[in-house]
């Protein structure tokens, strides 16, 4: 596999830090990954494909620059309690394990769900938990949490998820448009919300109580 590992690293360069992706440790995260360990085996060549790539139920695995834009937002110091909404193929959480102490997936759709906990198994992800659920209304038995990012678009930031993020704590999430969806991080401050419009971007919706 070492082409897959030169295509890793020439996604690195190519995709991520010449458009903007400058933190380190998310450059790093995101050469370790194996991405095609986390997509369909006929699609395992296309993995470091600069596009999203179908992944089942109507799902998709983001864009590699989208995992790293969210990632980056973040801001994550490697202490943090990380809430993945949306969790897909497990790709993002596998990112966001080698970012921060530890990461709670949540994935609405159950064979997705055991996809991802098998292939997060794979790559030594043993900080991540896969919880099946709606993760409009994210996983308050746990709450707070430093940072949350949602891998699909919503209405708007669920409120939900708004008061599950600890003070000081960074949420990103797809605001659905009528053109395009709009990432956006939402900082908790003493002040309130503050609300950051980062990029356009295109993702699936949030289907649940708080989505769509």
């Amino acid at each position: 596999m070492a082409d897959l590992a030169e295509k890793r690293a020439r996604m690195v360069e190519r995709q991520l830090w010449a458009r903007g992706i400058h933190d380190r440790r998310v450059l790093a995260a995101m050469g370790e990954v194996p991405r095609e360990e986390f997509v369909p085996a006929d699609l395992r060549r296309s993995a470091y494909a600069d596009s999203a790539l179908p992944i089942g139920g109507g799902q998709t695995i983001s864009q590699p620059w989208v995992v790293a834009a969210i990632c980056q937002a973040l801001a994550l110091a490697g202490n943090e309690r990380v809430l993945e909404v949306g969790t897909g193929s497990g790709y993002s959480a596998a990112v966001l394990s080698r970012l921060a102490a530890e990461v709670i997936g949540i994935e609405r759709d159950e064979p997705l769900a055991q996809g991802a906990a098998a292939a997060l198994s794979r790559v030594g992800a043993g900080n991540v938990r896969v919880l099946l659920g709606d993760g409009s209304r994210g996983h308050p038995e746990e709450a707070p949490y430093e940072a949350i990012a949602v891998h699909a678009s919503a209405p708007a930031a669920p409120p939900a998820l708004l008061e599950q993020l600890a003070p000081g704590g960074r949420l990103v999430v797809p605001i659905a448009s009528s053109e395009s969806d709009d990432l956006t991080l939402l900082r908790r401050t003493e002040a309130g919300i503050e609300t950051t419009t980062l990029a356009p971007c295109r993702f699936v919706p949030l289907i649940g109580e708080q989505g769509f």
